[in-house]
């Protein structure tokens, strides 16, 4: 493994670590608004979507949304150490979709403005379109020299 193989390893900790935290602040806005009388717990049964909810158990879709594009990422990252992609740009670009990443859950579990949360996500999506792109490169590189 390179170092930049290495180094690679953090922002997928921290990744990890960005999900594990949005997941705690999901349980425990959930227990509270059991426990406040706001929602009841058969609500979580069945996520009836007709029930009228607080805004704030309703923001728990964002732990939903890690699973989506961070997937992508997860395994954009992988390859990228496997392949490996010797690039500080990769690198940079991993640890800038975490920020990213973290921007959007804080904006969307805090004041949740639907536009700077979109300008994040978008900015995800490009980062995780140029680390694809990256990926691919290398890809063609490599299959060329076989």
């Amino acid at each position: 493994m390179t170092a930049v193989s290495v180094r690679l390893v953090f922002p997928l900790c921290a990744m990890f670590i960005l999900t594990f935290v949005v997941l705690t602040r999901m349980f425990l806005i959930r227990k509270k608004s059991v426990q406040e009388g706001k929602v009841h717990l058969s609500y979580f049964k069945t996520y009836n979507v007709g029930s009228s909810i607080p805004e704030e158990v309703q923001a728990s879709r964002h732990f939903s949304n890690l699973f989506e594009a961070p997937v992508l990422y997860y395994l954009a990252v992988i390859l990228g150490m496997l392949l490996p992609v010797e690039s500080i740009i990769f690198l940079v670009l991993a640890w800038v979709y975490v920020a990213a990443r973290a921007l959007h859950a804080y904006v969307h579990l805090t004041s949740n403005k639907v536009l700077i949360r979109m300008r994040m996500y978008g900015l995800g999506w490009l980062i995780l379109i140029w680390m694809w792109i990256l990926i691919l490169a290398k890809a063609v590189v490599i299959s060329a020299a076989l």
